[in-house]
């Protein structure tokens, strides 16, 4: 679908499309050619901040846009970022909105906390923004001859694109929000299941725990035993289904931490 969605945009605008695989991998490889579209493919996996590397050096033009392969860009999305990046010369950063797509309702939530995956809402007006997510993201080339590549010892967990954009920032580099660009993070039925969601949850917070370690700002064990004690009140006192994908990013953090105070 993301493909689907993408491509008549990119045909409209006189983009190239390039598919990125992490490793050897037939099924993406049958839908890079199913599509007619140019496969990067990464000798073994390394993780996505290198294969956005990849990307970044197998990219013909001079602004670089990032998505994941699991969004759905309506009609006009790129054409409302492209009109962004021209309308903002200063910026070398973009992104846009990323609306949550549950299907099938995804879990019962108490409407107390968003969405399990990956969103950003920084309003209905283009403004300067302090970050945005890779999911739909755009990057001038000279961005990355200010700050370098995406830290390729970095990988998985939310955020994994947050440190260059740290690192651009602190070299007076400037990030501008595109109210208009908005595209969907999509979840299928089947992935959007308490079990599917939980599962995923946990790799992230453990290696998200692992990031934090790395830039010295891990809490201590027992902050990260409070909040998963919180995480089970909630389940507890909310009927939360949401909850239990708390809980399991939060106990892939303790996870972590315990490894860490036994080192």
């Amino acid at each position: 679908m993301t493909l689907t969605s993408v491509l008549p945009q990119a045909e409209q605008c006189g983009a190239e499309v390039l598919v990125v695989s992490d490793g050897a991998d037939p099924g993406t490889a049958e839908v890079a050619a199913r599509h007619d579209v140019r496969l990067v493919s990464l000798p073994r996996p390394e993780g996505v901040n290198a294969a956005r590397n990849a990307a970044v050096r197998s990219a013909a033009s001079d602004l670089i846009v990032f998505i994941d392969d699991d969004v759905e860009a309506p009609p006009g999305w790129l054409a409302a970022l492209l009109d962004g990046v021209r309308s903002a010369p200063g910026y070398d950063v973009f992104g846009g909105p990323i609306r949550a797509r549950l299907e099938g309702g995804g879990p019962r939530a108490c409407g107390r906390e968003g969405a399990p995956i990956t969103t950003l809402d920084l309003g209905p007006e283009d403004r300067d923004a302090p970050l945005v997510w890779s999911a739909n993201m755009a990057v001038r080339r000279r961005a990355f001859e200010r700050a370098g590549g995406f830290d390729e010892t970095i990988s998985g967990g939310r955020g994994d694109e947050e440190e260059w954009e740290h690192r651009f920032l602190a070299a007076g580099g400037r990030v501008r929000y595109v109210a208009a660009a908005g595209l969907d993070h999509r979840r299928t039925a089947s992935d959007a299941t308490v079990r599917a969601l939980t599962r995923a949850a946990y790799g992230q917070g453990r290696a998200s725990r692992r990031n934090d370690a790395r830039k010295q700002v891990a809490p201590p064990l027992r902050a990260e035993l409070r909040t998963v004690a919180g995480c089970c009140w909630h389940i507890v006192r909310r009927r939360c289904a949401i909850g239990f994908v708390m809980l399991a990013e939060s106990s892939g953090r303790l996870r972590e931490a315990v490894t860490e105070s036994r080192r």
